[in-house]
């Protein structure tokens, strides 16, 4: 039963530190946690930009939703860590809607609670490298990872 209260706690802490982001104040939508056996794996559909961002210029907007996104996955595997002391290993992977409301992979990984980046890192980025994610930077916005199928109903 312990398990179950830390799965709930996680949930709780999700649902109440990522309700707002940094650069957008789109909440996060969850797709999909499962927990088992010392590891986990978290899925979850990356925050639109800001509606008050839509003056901005397209190259600040996708620099915003890039940064808003690898912020997130550093965060939840954060609280993943903390809530969860149980789980060593999980899978994240982090979706965005397309143009034709498809999911498109930006972030993924398989990563250890033992990689910690260096506490002296100011990049963003090369911080979630040394944190295991994996994704692709095009002109400063995340490119895609599909090379599997994506997640086909997101329920609303």
């Amino acid at each position: 039963m312990k398990w179950v209260w830390a799965a709930s706690e996680l949930l709780r802490k999700l649902r109440f530190q990522l309700r707002f982001g940094e650069l957008s104040r789109a909440p996060l939508k969850l797709l999909r946690l499962e927990v088992r056996d010392g590891s986990a794996e978290c899925e979850w559909l990356a925050r639109a930009n800001d509606p008050w961002d839509r003056d901005l210029p397209v190259e600040v907007r996708v620099e915003n939703q890039t940064s808003q996104a690898l912020r997130d996955a550093l965060t939840i595997r954060q609280l993943l860590y903390d809530s969860l002391p149980e789980v060593h290993y999980a899978s994240l992977k982090v979706y965005r809607r397309t143009a034709w409301e498809e999911q498109e992979l930006i972030i993924s990984a398989s990563v250890s609670r033992e990689d910690k980046p260096p506490p002296d890192v100011a990049s963003l980025a090369m911080r979630a490298k040394l944190c295991g994610l994996k994704f692709r930077l095009q002109n400063g916005g995340l490119g895609s990872l599909n090379r599997e199928r994506p997640i086909s109903n997101l329920g609303n």
